[in-house]
């Protein structure tokens, strides 16, 4: 039988391949981590843009329903009475309840899963489609999507009614 001699470089490359096969396999988790934390970060991207989009869209349901009231013929609202009363909702941001809020004036009513107010702000003879020398009267309709705990979503339109 012959004699295989071995010459020192093996005796100096002992455990390199373990070395490497341990740097690699830490690279390998490293992306996977890597990888994982990025999966999750769109997971919560995607999520947070579900309840957006159902915010508006409750949002938006409920400023239909306030318009809809507004343009029936028997519905009336006093003007507001001062400038406070007249100006845009700021509860708008933390309503989370129908009901009439005392500064604004505004009684929120519950649509869906939103809400809408209602403000008579005055009236014009310049309004937008109204017969010329017609005077219309000019509600403000603020509606307010909730979804989740404190995605909301606001919308206002003006409606001219003559």
């Amino acid at each position: 039988m012959p004699m295989i001699l071995f010459s020192g470089k093996a005796d100096t490359q002992r455990g390199m391949a373990l070395l490497m096969s341990l740097v690699f396999l830490l690279l390998l988790t490293l992306i996977g981590i890597s990888s994982l934390q990025n999966a999750t970060l769109q997971e919560k991207m995607a999520g947070s843009v579900t309840l957006r989009n159902q915010t508006f869209q409750s949002a938006e349901a409920a400023l239909r329903i306030g318009e809809s009231a507004v343009q029936l013929s028997t519905y009336t609202l006093a003007a507001c009475a001062n400038a406070t009363q007249c100006a845009p909702p700021a509860e708008s941001s933390t309503v989370t309840a129908a009901g009439l809020n005392s500064t604004s004036g505004v009684n929120w009513i519950t649509a869906g899963s939103g809400f809408y107010g209602v403000q008579n702000i005055g009236t014009t003879l310049n309004a937008v489609n109204v017969p010329s020398n017609t005077s219309a009267t000019l509600y403000r309709v603020t509606a307010v999507g909730i979804a989740g705990n404190n995605v909301r979503s606001v919308l206002e339109s003006i409606y001219a009614k003559y």
